[in-house]
């Protein structure tokens, strides 16, 4: 199998890391090699957060290359806007349609764009979610991530079945029927 690249972008606090154990655990039940790589910039003050998921038959190196990424799984329009250069022609964004002010927009240094989401429509293919509704629904909004990646996960190779087994046993016990749900919610949507 060709190597499949995956970046998952965020904000400090809001389940990147999470998220990406997820996505390793998966690859692994598998049966494919995987490497994860994490950067993180001022993560505790709500910078940003890239994680790269590269799983294949043989990977050698864990950073994704601009123009790589199969899939941009994007926790806030702005961190999508961001990274979506690093996306292949034929890759998908799956974006949280949220809005957090980076501290350049909060000291007024700078503007928060407008129509995100639709000026990316323009160049890729783009799914949103309004994830941290959908999780309030459920009575949490700390599972908002795993619904995006409920969303994401039709875009991989992995059946429903596998992903919510994974889920089981990465996520705090007291947590697993909520994320089982939030999964569910994204991926049905």
């Amino acid at each position: 199998m060709e190597t499949k690249n995956i970046m998952i972008v965020g904000v400090g606090g809001q389940g990147t890391l999470l998220t990406s154990r997820i996505l390793g655990g998966i690859t692994l039940k598998a049966g494919y090699d995987v490497k994860l790589s994490e950067v993180h910039g001022m993560a505790q003050r709500g910078g940003s957060v890239v994680t790269f998921v590269r799983y294949g038959d043989k990977v050698t190196e864990p950073i994704v290359e601009e123009g790589q990424a199969d899939v941009l799984i994007a926790f806030e329009r702005l961190e999508a806007l961001r990274y979506a250069h690093f996306l292949k022609k034929d890759g998908v964004i799956i974006v949280n349609d949220q809005r957090i002010d980076p501290m350049t927009v909060v000291t007024g240094a700078a503007e928060y764009p407008e129509e995100i989401i639709q000026k990316l429509s323009k160049d890729y293919k783009v799914y949103s979610i309004n994830a941290m509704e959908e999780a309030l629904k459920l009575g949490s909004a700390k599972c908002f991530n795993i619904i995006v990646l409920g969303m994401a996960a039709k875009y991989m190779d992995f059946s429903k079945e596998d992903w919510l087994s994974v889920i089981e046993s990465t996520v705090p016990p007291k947590t697993i029927q909520m994320n089982k749900d939030a999964f569910l919610a994204g991926y049905e949507k």
